[in-house]
């Protein structure tokens, strides 16, 4: 890097690093446009806080969902109901299954009451006395006892527990018959009753089947269905949060755009003393803190080549408003550079680690003035993209 006058010449391939000097600068702004100024960006970051919260729901969302938008423009996605409006129609026709199912049950439980009646059916009627009968190795043998009392009060039951749908039912009307055949060798009495009356139930379910397989088929279509509508409005939802958000984004870079310059007309005009003194610091910057100062200039310059190999700095030609953040930026790389060559000698204390926290503290908010509304306008243009 070589100074010429106010010209500053960089040469990113071989840049040398020398010993620090930091730059002295004082602040021309009173206490009370400082305060009002530092009140102004907190706001700032607390709603910008909540905008990230929301921009990262809905980069997820659009991530989880392959990035795929079913609604493809705004006028199709006011046709579309709201979240909400799924959630109460997935309500009513929970409910209105739930009626439909109801009646199958009912249904059936008129062909177990035919089964129940039979003549043969005493034995299946209450649980095995398995100690009254002295059946040791029963619960060896039989891994689930059932009964036809069991499943009536499984059937009349109103606190949850009971059967949700017609092939849970099913399912244990046969596994009280299979079971008796299993334990039971087949010349026995009960082992034929058993098999018997397993052979009426199936005939008399198969007349319900076409019913039962009717409606599991519609629910199949309606969750389907539902499913896809429920898409379509988060869809619609998070295409509109996304327009909002870019609006909102847009907003505050204007806003800080206009804060910025109300601090730059705060701000007295440098002079050429300090202009040389800040040439003269950016050559003690680190190359990474270097390219970072060059993107500064680069954005009021756009003809300006911060990344190029070799670059020509006027120091001069530039705006108060990119001088004065030049000079904070520098100020602080400078500083930190010191710190981190005093933590490395082992020298400093907690109250020095205070002040560092409290310094980085304000620097990191100077470091996002500068560059939430770059950052804005890059997630204003990906979120448009959505």
């Amino acid at each position: 890097m070589h100074l010429h006058n106010n010209l500053v010449q960089f040469s990113l391939s071989d840049i040398i690093v020398p010993k620090m000097d930091p730059m002295n600068a004082a602040n021309p702004n009173n206490a009370a446009e400082v305060e009002y100024f530092s009140n102004r960006v907190d706001e700032i970051f607390t709603k910008v806080d909540k905008l990230e919260k929301q921009v990262s729901e809905v980069e997820q969302f659009y991530l989880a969902s392959g990035n795929s938008s079913i609604v493809k423009d705004k006028e199709r996605e006011k046709h579309f109901p709201g979240v909400k409006k799924q959630c109460q129609d997935a309500s009513h026709r929970e409910v209105a299954a739930s009626k439909r199912m109801q009646e199958l049950m009912r249904q059936f439980a008129t062909i177990l009451r035919q089964i129940t009646q039979h003549r043969w059916a005493w034995p299946f009627l209450k649980p095995v006395d398995v100690e009254g009968l002295g059946l040791h190795d029963y619960y060896e043998v039989i891994e689930k006892p059932m009964d036809f009392s069991t499943i009536e009060e499984k059937m009349e039951a109103k606190d949850g527990t009971g059967y949700k749908n017609v092939r849970e039912i099913y399912a244990d009307v046969r596994l009280v018959f299979k079971n008796a055949m299993r334990y039971n060798e087949e010349k026995d009495d009960v082992h034929v009753m058993a098999k018997t009356l397993l052979e009426k139930f199936e005939e008399k379910w198969l007349q319900l089947l076409p019913k039962v397989a009717e409606e599991e088929k519609r629910r199949t279509e309606e969750d389907v269905e539902a499913k896809l509508n429920m898409q379509r409005a988060q869809d619609a939802a998070y295409a509109k949060m996304a327009r909002d958000l870019s609006s909102e984004l847009y907003e505050f870079d204007m806003h800080l755009k206009k804060l910025r310059e109300m601090v730059v007309q705060k701000c007295r005009k440098m002079s050429s003393e300090e202009k040389r003194s800040l040439g003269t610091a950016l050559t003690h910057l680190t190359p990474e803190d270097l390219s970072k100062a060059l993107e500064i200039v680069a954005e009021t310059n756009p003809s300006f080549q911060a990344t190029a190999q070799e670059v020509d700095l006027d120091i001069d030609a530039q705006s108060e408003y990119t001088l004065w953040r030049l000079k904070a930026f520098v100020k602080d790389s400078l500083k930190g550079q010191a710190r981190n060559a005093g933590g490395i000698s082992g020298s400093g204390n907690n109250n020095d680690n205070n002040d560092d926290n409290k310094k980085s503290s304000s620097k990191r908010k100077r470091e996002i003035c500068d560059a939430l509304a770059k950052t804005a306008v890059k997630r204003t243009k990906k979120l448009s993209s959505l």
